[in-house]
């Protein structure tokens, strides 16, 4: 009776065992094409391009073993690190914070519900899935300084217009000006987190008083600070890694005005052909992204809501 009853109480742990081992077996085969793509298009390149960071290779000849002295010239004898560093982070520090509030104020008029809110939804969103190179042709024209759209614009009000992205002193606020083309992308999931926060919050502080000022400060923003911390996150990693423009539009130009660090990373490895210089110049670059997003994921706790946890 008593080795019956262990027989019984041993089948449907068995039939577990198997269970998790068909279900772990399952998992792996349908992550297998990412993993295969990780491994030999990611993480591959990335290990090459660490170990030419140390050498120096100009891709027709074999890497030379040089240790740490592409580091130290990229850091101390570079002219142009430091300042292609300072123009990407001076982009970074006005372009994310506008996106933001941008978005942020976009999501709000379109949250109202009005008739035809849909097909405005629709319209701002459209801009951001345009192809890139596309687009930065397109405001190359609008940026144009004698038949641009912009200038015409200006010159209806008799204001003459400045040489934007040909203008050493415009060339960097334009391209800012012009990252707000694709703000619609952040704008649905602004919409997205308005959508999850619950209409009776409003109804309760509306019989309790609260302006609409008040329940955007009290209810709103405190709910929303998930969407802004990921909103924070892609935007600071977008922005310094920011290259198409710089390439298609002004060529880092002019004057070394928009010349971003990852431009001036490419302009070593395709224009010099000194990939080594350009490896450690990616792995700096990957270190200072790498260091932000850590220090904004742990300042994360502070101010960060999700809803339902206790402090």
């Amino acid at each position: 009776m008593g080795i019956s009853t262990a027989r019984k109480a041993a089948k449907p742990a068995v039939h577990k065992s198997v269970l998790n081992r068909k279900e772990a077996l399952i998992f792996y085969l349908l992550i297998s094409p990412w993993l295969i793509h990780f491994i030999f298009l990611e993480a591959g390149p990335m290990l090459a391009s660490l170990y030419f960071s140390f050498t120096e290779w100009n891709m027709l000849s074999s890497p030379e073993w040089i240790g740490l002295s592409n580091y130290v010239f990229a850091l101390t004898e570079d002219p142009l690190f430091w300042k292609s560093l300072f123009i990407t982070f001076g982009f970074a520090i006005i372009s994310v914070p506008l996106n933001l509030i941008v978005g942020l104020m976009l999501a709000l008029l379109l949250n109202i519900s009005l008739p035809g809110n849909k097909l405005f939804r629709t319209i701002y969103y459209l801009p951001s899935q345009i192809s890139g190179v596309a687009v930065m042709v397109m405001w190359i024209f609008v940026f144009n300084p004698e038949l641009g759209l912009l200038n015409s614009f200006l010159g209806l009000f008799g204001i003459e217009g400045p040489g934007w992205i040909f203008d050493p002193d415009w060339a960097l606020p334009s391209l800012v000006f012009m990252s707000l083309w694709s703000v619609g992308g952040g704008t649905i999931i602004w919409l997205a987190g308005l959508k999850g926060i619950p209409e009776s919050y409003y109804e309760s502080a509306t019989l309790d008083g609260a302006n609409a000022w008040k329940r955007l400060i009290y209810i709103t923003l405190p709910l929303l600070t998930p969407t802004i911390f990921f909103n924070l996150i892609t935007g600071i990693i977008g922005a310094l890694q920011k290259f198409g423009e710089a390439y298609v539009m002004t060529k880092g130009g002019p004057l070394n005005s928009t010349r971003f660090f990852n431009y001036h990373l490419y302009d070593y490895a395709f224009g010099k052909f000194e990939m080594g210089l350009a490896s450690a110049l990616a792995w700096l670059l990957f270190l200072i992204i790498l260091a932000l997003t850590l220090l904004v994921f742990s300042s994360s706790g502070k101010w960060v809501y999700y809803g339902g946890e206790k402090k």
